[in-house]
């Protein structure tokens, strides 16, 4: 009974596995941009009209990032140039990225990633991170100041002043812009060599009273975003406050419950939205007290997210006094090593979070960092990834080595085994007890054999976070028909490989790859002691056919390494046992009929 209940469990977990991309097919890949799923409100109301003392989500104007113009990707692209010639413009010229920061409101609502494409071709057009708001796909950064009466502080119409012409690396631009209350608003923008601009706003009064004012800073978007749909991997709202971590998904936000609006208290930290690669991150003066947003709100049809932050308490400015507060904004790809280089050098407290390392934090940096250092050296990924293998076989060959001794050593007991099966058929008790007292007389532990399964584990998670969460792995090619490792084998034996014109259903994505691994873990699987009762070996029998369907879809650099971990533990196994005097393949059978 307890067999048979096993093999029905197996059954139906295979069944829901295999059918779930039947059933539930995954949605065709998009066009897509870093802002697809993207669009920002238009915030800028500081004169109580919302519901909110910060510049909302909910502020006036046309309703941005709603459903693209009938024409498809020709109508956006017009649609976002006339957007872009709504405001004049600062350049912002950079080899990483280009765009403009809009001198009506002074936002950073235009920026595209030079060095990365949107699809892994070569006439792909670059990623387009920011947008204006009153185009489709508006998303954007907007810092300032919130004064005590309207038209005291710069708000979204307003039209700061500059003599720049562009923004370099290295480099800084000033703007300014004079209130109706004699505030003279100065603001010097900077951009490093990677993404983070810097932002120094200065503010001097130059009326007869003393003016309060609270320094704040806003990402903002429109539309529910298109997510990558993998549980693993967090994409929307998140940041740093409080020295810890805090992530929100966007129906966390939406769900009454939260009532649209996720506040908390921090000093230091940042906050943000992010998508799988690319990352828009605002962050305040890391010694200001300040109260951190995550808001969600809807309106014309269309739902906006925002992260912002404003400072606890008002500034105040006497007459002919100055102050001044600095903010941060990060706008690009989530680079490891950058994101370090910025929580080293500039303080921002553990950026890195920023990509979702997730559960095994401990060993998928370090292992991304040893694939960095070893791509480095070899300028092939693939062979990086192999390479590291190598590497972690090294290191736990100890372990290993006892394991595969203890698993050969089962193996040489089948023979005993079997008999004492056929001996005590009868009395399932008996039998338990004479193979214990086997396995004593002979010194052999029959659950040695699970560890090398039991360290892979955490080594298979850890690599596919690396493979999807980190840009470095994005596109990344390996030889031949595998040109992007961070995407499932693009080939399929049921259409032979291309041969055939018709793209199998994808529960029927089988590539050469996944064909490979599972051969390997066949062979391997005939290396191990084989299960005496006959039920528990047929489905063992069963577990490389399963597997080579669930990892079929899989990032190909995944299953790359599981067939080579599956090869060099196969050569291992089989030195050992040789040397044990083991009997492999056809002497094995030969001994076991015998018996």
């Amino acid at each position: 009974m307890e067999q048979r209940n096993l093999i029905l469990a197996m059954a139906l977990s295979i069944g829901v596995l295999l059918g779930w991309n039947f059933l539930f097919p995954p949605p065709a890949p998009p066009v897509r941009t870093a802002t697809e799923t993207a669009a920002g409100a238009t915030p800028g109301q500081t004169d109580g009209a919302s519901d909110v003392a910060l510049p909302s989500a909910a502020g006036a104007g046309s309703v941005a990032g709603a459903a693209p113009a009938a024409g498809g990707i020709a109508a956006v692209l017009k649609d976002r140039v006339t957007a872009l010639g709504e405001s004049p413009r600062i350049h912002i010229e950079s080899p990483r990225i280009s765009g403009s920061i809009a001198l009506t409101g002074g936002r950073f609502d235009d920026l595209t990633l030079s060095t990365y494409r949107q699809f892994n071709r070569a006439d792909s057009p670059p990623v387009t991170l920011l947008s204006p708001s009153s185009g489709p796909d508006g998303y954007f950064a907007e810092f300032g100041w919130i004064g005590e009466q309207p038209g005291a502080a710069p708000g979204a119409d307003a039209a700061w002043q500059t003599t720049a012409k562009a923004l370099t690396p290295g480099d800084s631009i000033l703007l300014t812009w004079t209130g109706e209350t004699g505030l003279v608003f100065e603001r010097k923008v900077s951009l490093d060599d990677g993404y983070m601009f810097t932002i120094e706003d200065s503010v001097r009064n130059g009326g007869d009273r003393p003016q309060t004012l609270r320094p704040y800073g806003l990402v903002s978007r429109t539309g529910l975003p298109k997510v990558s749909q993998l549980f693993v991997l967090h994409e929307g709202p998140l940041g740093v406050l409080g020295g810890s971590l805090k992530e929100l998904n966007y129906d966390d936000l939406m769900d009454d419950g939260a009532k649209g609006v996720v506040e908390e208290p921090t000093t230091g930290g940042w906050l943000g939205i992010t998508d799988v690669y690319w990352l828009a991150a605002i962050i305040p003066d890391p010694t200001a007290p300040v109260k951190a947003r995550f808001l969600h709100h809807a309106s014309g049809g269309a739902d906006r997210f925002q992260t912002d932050y404003a400072t606890e308490a008002g500034v105040v400015v006497p007459p002919g006094q100055s102050a001044s507060f600095m903010h941060r904004f990060f706008g690009g790809a989530k680079e490891v090593n950058l994101l370090d280089r910025y929580e080293e050098e500039l303080g921002v407290q553990r950026f890195d979070l920023a990509i979702d390392f997730g559960w095994f934090y401990f060993l998928t940096k370090p292992f991304f960092k040893a694939l960095a250092w070893l791509y480095g050296h070899i300028g092939n990924m693939g062979l990086a990834i192999m390479a590291l293998t190598i590497g972690i076989k090294i290191l736990f060959f100890p372990l290993a080595n006892k394991s595969y001794k203890s698993m050969g050593q089962m193996k040489a007991l089948q023979p005993e085994m079997l008999k004492l099966r056929e001996r005590y058929a009868d009395d399932r008790q008996k039998l338990n007890q004479e193979m214990m007292a086997l396995y004593k007389t002979k010194k052999v532990n029959p659950a040695a054999g699970c560890l090398p399964i039991l360290i892979q584990i955490p080594v298979f998670f850890s690599l596919y976070k690396v493979l999807i969460v980190t840009i470095e792995m994005r596109h990344a090619p390996f030889f031949g028909w595998i040109t992007d490792l961070s995407a499932p084998d693009p080939t399929n034996v049921f259409n032979l490989f291309g041969l055939l014109p018709f793209q199998p259903p994808s529960f029927l994505h089988l590539g050469a790859w996944a064909l490979a691994m599972g051969l390997t873990m066949f062979l391997q699987q005939r290396l191990n002691p084989q299960p005496t009762d006959p039920v528990q070996a047929k489905i063992f029998a069963l577990m490389p056919i399963v597997f080579t369907f669930l990892l079929a879809n899989f990032a190909a650099g995944l299953v790359i390494y599981w067939t080579w971990n599956n090869f060099l533990s196969i050569c291992q196994q089989a030195l050992i046992m040789k040397r044990q005097g083991v009997p492999i393949g056809r002497g094995a059978q030969k001994r076991a009929e015998k018996v």
